[in-house]
């Protein structure tokens, strides 16, 4: 114990041992030390060494500190001195983290100690594993140490040791409950491991966000006071850029989340602006960035659409905006709320139309754009400040025709106001400024104003110049090409020419007017035709591309400058292989790829500021067909031409046929709706004839209650004389009743001989509609469908008035049945055959409508299937081949039952004889009539 005090003190008590032997000595009396007061002593004599002598400890004691972490868990002190004394050799120190910031990029070296010793820690992934779990211990000397360490080694290794965490059980979810943690410092560390854990690594992002971290973030910056908050507020915005950055997963979640309404709060600043901390702008700057995360180009395009949706729904939009108004604001905030509105706005017709109506808190009242373009045009403004409003404008012409036009209508005659200032007019002051940036400025903010919109590159042809009194105005393409051929700066030339190639290419219109000038084609060929410098070989590819835009979109309305005499002028000016040379030093200038990756100008330095990224692209397009346009011979530009003109040709063959396709898209539609309309009256029907057979099922039950009750009735009458006599009375009155049965059966069965009739003038025209399909395609089969198909409505709708009625015969039958209750046994039964009879024919009228229904129901897929192509109608055939059998079906069963009702007419007869009625043939009817009629000739 002495000997610990004397290490730990500094006393001396004999001979000064080296440190290397102190440490050795402390390590094996860690290691072979039984008491744990004497193994917590050496551990806090390796932790007080471990700065001043890091390679020794780290070299010696390592091995011996992990074991005190495996075994001596119990107890939190001496975990606490080994977990701080592994941060002391594993963490770099302030010199060396100062001299690894001087140069981030560069390689550790192989003498870093820390890297050493993180390898060397994290050879058995165990080891992260157990620091893991010593992270779940609340004890504060133990997880805040072990906090520390694991940042270190991330630092160190990172992705090393993210492999590891990531493959951890339950190894994020543990570094999660950090930030769960009440002691702050322990909370505020945890958000620095995060960050260390979250970089370049989308797999644990996912899993941090899913563990429910933008909540927690999201509170702690509220509880900090958002962008009045200190570097908490910083880490936890750190901490949500690696999550959300690139990440189009966590971007969804946080939008799905509904956290993109809870940033809001961040932008409320005050109208006091004055006196900013550095702490706020760091802050305000990071969540402007957050928020252009959100909208970034280089997302998905619905992912990003989806996100300026809600922003401008919850207010964000609006709440940037008032920033981007607000005065004192500093500069390079403001400046970074100018790129965050443009991507806000970029692309969402919506947002830019809010943005256009936004205005300036001045007297008068001015647009936002005014303003914003005023600052653009300023060469006193900063040049990130001009970069910024110029992306502004870009973005907020970006697919918006309707603003467009609005900025182009400002430099037409009959809207020129010459009481305010407008875009137009500042545009123009930027295009023939003395200054080279404003210059450049101006015309690629008008090209853009002309991208993709050939009514406004046709409506800036009307824009005139005064340029010196007692002089006549100047067109503004005229007035272009004039300073162009002035010898400008290389800059003011470049813009230019990328306002010409954009404003006359896919505009022949255009193209026009730029020949009609006699001067602009020879100082195009004298600037391509000469050996300039390095400086000028950008100057001469523009101009070989202005030109090439001149013979591609030629719609050879100029007899001196068509496209062949074009070509010939560049064959003998300038050479072919020359030309396409030339027009190759565009892409291959080291600016055009840069200004390519990104649409936000990005420039070092203003001399740079050469390339827009919408230009980039157009170039892109043109330069194949331009160079395939030189080079192609006379015939093949005719033949080129023919092809055109058969394409054109074609394409209005399709949109007729498309026009066609149209019409017949809505008839079919039309036929559905009948067809489902003709299904729902079918439907009603199916239930009304359901609901009629329940009845008729009732009247059944009714009916065989009531037979028995009569039944019972006769056995208990006696048979006298009278009693005969009553029931002779009684059989007479029933016999006139059966005659008038009889006589409704004929009539019956007139009825069904007439539905036998329709029924074979049904399947001759079904027969003649499938001769007809057969031999001329199916042309009326349409029309015939439908008769037929109205034909068979009109039997269904016979056959249940037909229902009907005889539903009324029965209830007839059922009444009398029940006020002759006491009549005699034969009387009876003759009901009870009457009304068997009715029930039978009741029957047959339902077989033969549900038949009928069948019909229909066939016919109607018929009828849909017309609609279709003649191959279409060939199947049709078949389907009409077997409605014609299934026809003859339903006409011999018609037969059948002719003849049932005939048998049964014979049989009423009988009984009729039977009973002793006179009973007619129908041969004595018919000779009856015949002889009265020849009586009333014989009259006459």
């Amino acid at each position: 114990m002495n000997f610990f005090r004397g290490v730990i003190t500094g006393q001396a008590t004999g001979p000064q041992p080296t440190g290397a032997e102190t440490i050795q000595k402390l390590c094996d009396r860690v290691a072979s030390s039984t008491l744990l007061e004497d193994r917590r002593d050496a551990v806090r004599a390796l932790k007080s060494l471990s700065k001043k002598y890091r390679m020794e400890v780290g070299t010696q004691a390592m091995d011996h500190l992990i074991n005190i972490l495996q075994t001596d868990r119990s107890d939190s002190e001496i975990l606490g001195y080994a977990l701080d004394t592994l941060y002391n050799i594993i963490c770099n120190d302030e010199e060396e983290e100062q001299d690894e910031s001087e140069d981030e990029n560069a390689q550790k070296q192989t003498d870093d100690l820390g890297a050493q010793f993180t390898e060397k820690f994290i050879q058995d992934p165990e080891h992260i594993t157990l620091l893991l779990t010593l992270l779940e211990e609340f004890d504060f000397h133990v997880r805040w140490p072990g906090v520390k360490l694991l940042t270190a080694l991330l630092k160190n290794q990172g992705v090393q040791v993210q492999g590891i965490v990531l493959v951890s059980p339950m190894g994020v979810s543990r570094l999660m409950d950090l930030l769960a943690d009440s002691r702050e410092v322990i909370r505020n560390d945890g958000l620095l491991l995060l960050q260390q854990l979250t970089k370049g690594n989308a797999a644990i992002q996912k899993i941090v966000a899913f563990e429910n971290a933008f909540e927690r973030l999201l509170e702690i910056i509220s509880d900090e006071g958002c962008s009045d908050g200190g570097i908490v507020v910083e880490d936890c915005l750190l901490l949500l850029l690696n999550l959300l950055k690139n990440n189009s997963s966590n971007q969804n979640f946080f939008k799905e989340g509904s956290y993109i309404q809870k940033m809001k709060p961040w932008f409320e600043v005050g109208d006091d602006n004055s006196g900013w901390s550095a702490q706020k702008v760091t802050n305000l700057h990071l969540m402007l960035q957050l928020v252009r995360v959100m909208v970034s180009p280089v997302n998905s395009p619905g992912a990003t659409a989806s996100c300026q949706k809600s922003m401008y729904q919850c207010g964000l939009l609006q709440q940037l905006c008032t920033i981007l108004m607000a005065t004192g604001v500093p500069a390079d905030i403001l400046t970074e709320t100018i790129n965050t509105v443009s991507e806000v706005i970029r692309g969402s017709q919506v947002n830019q139309d809010y943005f256009a109506s936004v205005n300036a808190p001045s007297n008068p009242p001015r647009p936002a754009i005014v303003v914003l373009l005023m600052s653009m045009v300023n060469e006193r403004q900063p040049f990130v400040l001009r970069c910024a409003v110029l992306y502004c404008f870009q973005c907020f012409l970006y697919r918006n025709q309707k603003g467009q036009g609005e900025i182009v209508s400002t430099l037409l005659p009959s809207t020129i106001d010459a009481n305010s200032i407008s875009a137009g007019q500042l545009l123009c002051g930027g295009l023939f400024s003395v200054d080279s940036l404003s210059n450049w400025c101006a015309a690629v903010a008008l090209a853009h104003a002309l991208q993709d919109n050939l009514t406004q590159k046709e409506q800036l042809l009307r824009v005139q110049l005064a340029t010196s009194l007692g002089k006549p105005p100047v067109s503004l393409l005229q007035q272009c090409t004039n300073i162009l051929s002035q010898g400008s700066k290389v800059q003011t030339r470049v813009g230019l020419l990328m306002l010409l190639c954009t404003w006359i290419s896919n505009c022949p219109i255009a193209v026009t007017h730029f020949l009609h000038n006699q001067d602009n084609v020879p100082f195009l060929t004298a600037q391509i035709s000469e050996n300039l410098g390095e400086d000028e070989r950008l100057v001469q590819g523009l101009c070989a591309l202005l030109l090439g835009i001149c013979i591609y979109y030629n719609d050879n309305s100029l007899e001196n400058y068509t496209k062949e005499k074009l070509k010939q002028l560049i064959e003998k000016r300038i050479g072919k292989e020359n030309f396409v040379e030339k027009l190759g030093f565009i892409t291959k200038h080291e600016l055009y790829s840069r200004a390519a990756l990104k649409p936000q100008p990005i420039f070092p330095s203003p001399e740079q500021m050469l390339f827009d990224h919408e230009f980039t692209k157009l170039v892109k397009e043109l330069e194949g067909v331009i160079t395939k346009a030189v080079h192609k011979s006379s015939e093949e530009d005719k033949k080129e031409e023919e092809v055109k003109k058969t394409l054109e040709q074609h394409d209005n063959i399709v949109t007729q046929y498309k026009e066609l396709i149209r019409e017949q898209d809505a008839q079919i539609q039309e036929l559905k709706e009948q067809v489902a309309s003709m299904t729902t009256q079918t439907d009603q029907m199916q239930a009304t004839i359901s609901q009629q057979l329940s009845q008729i099922q009732q009247h059944k039950d009714q009916y065989n209650i009531l037979k028995l009750k009569l039944g019972k009735d006769s056995q208990s009458q006696p048979s006298t004389q009278a009693d005969g006599s009553q029931v002779n009375g009684l059989q007479t009155e029933e016999l006139s009743q059966l005659r008038e049965e009889l006589e409704e059966l004929r009539k019956q069965h007139t009825l069904l001989q007439t539905q036998v009739g329709d029924k074979d003038a049904l399947i001759d025209s079904l027969k003649s509609a499938a001769q007809t399909s057969e031999s001329s395609g199916g042309g009326s089969a349409n029309t015939e469908l439908l008769q037929e198909l109205e034909a068979l409505k009109s039997q269904v709708q016979s056959q249940l008035a037909d229902i009907n009625q005889l539903k009324t015969e029965r209830q007839e039958l059922l009444r009398r049945a029940e006020a002759g209750a006491a009549d005699a046994a034969p009387s009876s039964d003759g009901t009870s055959d009457a009304i068997k009879e009715l029930e039978s024919r009741l029957s047959a009228q339902m077989s033969e409508t549900e038949r009928l229904k069948e019909s229909q129901a066939g016919l109607e897929q018929q009828l849909a299937s017309a609609t279709s192509t003649v191959a279409i109608l060939q199947t049709e055939k078949s389907k009409l081949q077997s409605e014609l059998q299934e026809s003859k079906k339903e006409q011999d069963d018609l037969l059948m039952l002719l003849a049932d009702q005939d048998q049964k007419i014979h049989g009423l007869k009988q009984r009729l004889k039977d009973l002793g009625e006179p009973v007619e043939d129908e041969d004595d009817i018919d000779a009856r009539e015949q002889t009265s009629d020849e009586e009333d000739e014989d009259e006459d």
